[in-house]
């Protein structure tokens, strides 16, 4: 393994912007010395989520397609070995989709058309393909493929439906070795925040958050995104 240059030293690299003060530039350089550490940590993270063993063999789950033909898990990896699907709110007794899902689907509608390059990528949901379909176009998405569950064993297996029925969001991600398909990762979230956050991945995968977080004012702890403004 390489050996690394100190995030110090690598931050003391870094020159003023037009009027810095030296307590400005002190203070950011400190802080650039932070995120570099970051980056390596985030970095150390992927590398031991790559390491990961094969997870638990899936069920041979069952899903419709938008010509309401039956597809099963295995199918939905197309050419590649690897498949992210993303369970979303919006079952059929929702009137309206999950905002917090519709930032995130938004997000990488365009960017699929890249990461399909690389993985297979489907979006699952408890309403017919025709209604996630509607909701997508009025929204301008045109790359995500969508598929409905058939019956709940899905959700409920995966962790996208409460005992309750309330739904849950679930990021997963599945591989395909010697014909058959095991969970690799999921994000996990109930129960893993720390006091006074929403449930979040790490890292977290919305751009929105991350944005916001770049902020003075930061992600806030009483705004959420919304359908319509």
């Amino acid at each position: 393994m390489a050996t690394l240059t100190p995030a110090a030293e690598l931050a003391a690299r870094s020159t003023p912007y037009p009027n810095d003060s030296a307590s400005y530039r002190a203070a950011r350089t400190a802080l650039l010395a932070e995120e570099i550490e970051l980056r390596r940590h985030i970095e150390r993270v992927a590398a031991q989520r790559r390491a990961l063993p094969l997870g638990g063999e899936a069920p041979d789950y069952s899903f419709l397609d938008e010509n309401g033909k039956t597809v099963k898990l295995a199918d939905l990896f197309g050419q590649h070995d690897t498949l992210v699907t993303y369970f979303w709110m919006y079952g059929p007794q929702r009137e309206r989709p999950c905002p917090m899902c519709t930032a995130f689907l938004g997000a990488i509608d365009i960017p699929s058309r890249d990461l399909s390059q690389r993985v297979a990528l489907a979006v699952l949901g408890r309403s017919p393909v025709s209604r996630q379909l509607a909701f997508a176009r009025e929204r301008g998405w045109r790359n995500l493929a969508f598929y409905q569950c058939v019956g709940d064993d899905f959700p409920r297996d995966y962790r996208g439906l409460a005992p309750d029925g309330s739904e849950w969001p679930a990021l997963d991600i599945w591989v395909k070795r010697d014909g058959k398909v095991h969970h690799f990762w999921a994000s996990e979230l109930g129960g893993t925040e720390d006091p006074g956050q929403d449930p979040r991945g790490a890292p977290d995968p919305t751009p929105l958050w991350n944005i916001l977080d770049l902020t003075p004012a930061g992600r806030g702890t009483d705004w959420y995104p919304k359908l319509s403004y």
